[in-house]
């Protein structure tokens, strides 16, 4: 498989000395870009060490083997998205959120091969691992909006009406990425204009959106 993969992806890069904290970055960098565009079980070690100019024991000491790699390159890759949606403050929700997507879709668009993994999923033996670092990011997201909205404690409609949005979000990234035959900004309008669909017809089932959707809305 190492040799496939060689042949698919080029030949070894030179190698050059780094600190500790590179390497590892470039290991995972590497390990990102791979598993985006293969399914973790056709990656090797070896595929790995070949993009990342290393050897293939190195890889092994700093992750001790390909699953390890594979949840620190997803967590890696978690854990700068949700940095990324930290909120500005300063503007109404409804422009804060619309901020926040621009910061989401500027990870979508920087890290394309974290941001396709890290939605990809990976081994079954490591699903639950992996699930919970995916459903990480989406809880986050969900607290981040809940706050913007002046919301702590959420009824079903709309709990539902907002994570049904983030998949939506999810699914555009992807679709973004594939195709990129819609304007970016284009793309953000259309996901902010959902979010207003959304919350006026969850309106019609709930007073506690309803009024929401009054001062997001009309205020």
């Amino acid at each position: 498989m190492g040799a496939t993969r060689q042949a698919e992806d080029g030949a070894r890069p030179a190698r050059r000395r780094l600190s500790v904290d590179r390497r590892r970055e470039e290991l995972i960098a590497a390990a990102l870009e791979l598993f985006s565009r293969h399914d973790a079980e056709d990656v090797s070690i070896d595929d790995v060490a070949l993009s990342a100019g290393a050897s293939r024991a190195l890889v092994y000491h700093y992750f001790g083997g390909k699953q390890e790699l594979y949840v620190a390159a997803l967590r890696s890759a978690a854990e700068e998205l949700e940095a990324r949606l930290q909120p500005q403050g300063g503007g109404r929700p409804m422009e804060e959120l619309a901020r926040g997507l621009r910061r989401y879709f500027d990870f979508v668009e920087e890290h394309a091969a974290g941001f396709a993994a890290l939605l990809r999923g990976g081994p079954a033996n490591r699903a639950g691992e992996i699930g919970e670092i995916v459903d990480g990011v989406r809880r986050r997201m969900l607290h981040l909006i809940m706050n913007e909205m002046r919301v702590t404690d959420p009824g079903p409609v709309l709990r539902t009406t907002l994570r049904s949005w983030i998949a939506s979000v999810e699914t555009a990234g992807l679709d973004w990425l594939e195709h990129r035959d819609m304007e970016r900004a284009e793309l953000e309008r259309l996901l902010v204009e959902q979010m207003a669909a959304l919350l006026r017809v969850a309106a019609g089932h709930d007073d506690e959106v309803e009024r929401l959707a009054r001062t997001l809305l009309d205020g």
